[in-house]
């Protein structure tokens, strides 16, 4: 990470510091980002993150973990921007995303945001997977 990102200390020194991500899974690499920006002089730290929080997996092309692997499942904002140590979090909700697209209708798939999938899942036991 620290090879792709190099803060500038003389533009961030003393200044309110404002960070967009398209997503947080884990919540890792944005706390890493978060500590970096601090360490190099900023006085806040915001994120605000492009999409509602992800806390379902996806099971349709996307490579997301498990739930339990999701900082969004586990917990609320509030203790997410603890964890980051962020001044502040935001996510865009549901509605403006949709609105952002234009699904007025409701075609596109929110699954990982919502938890309610277009598809029946079918679970395999990974034990029953292995003997066949």
């Amino acid at each position: 990470m620290k090879l792709k990102l190099n803060p500038i200390k003389r533009m961030l020194e003393g200044q309110r510091v404002v960070l967009v991500d398209d997503s947080i899974v884990r919540g890792t690499t944005s706390r890493k980002i978060v500590r970096m920006v601090r360490e190099t002089g900023a006085a806040e730290v915001h994120v605000r993150i492009s999409c509602p929080p992800t806390i379902s997996p996806c099971y349709y092309g996307v490579d997301t973990p498990r739930r339990d692997e999701l900082i969004a499942a586990r917990q609320p904002v509030e203790e997410i921007r603890g964890f980051l140590g962020a001044d502040s979090l935001g996510y865009l909700s549901l509605e403006s995303l949709r609105a952002a697209v234009e699904d007025k209708e409701g075609k596109f798939c929110t699954s990982c945001y919502t938890g309610s999938y277009p598809t029946e899942l079918v679970q395999l036991e990974v034990e029953a997977h292995r003997e066949s």
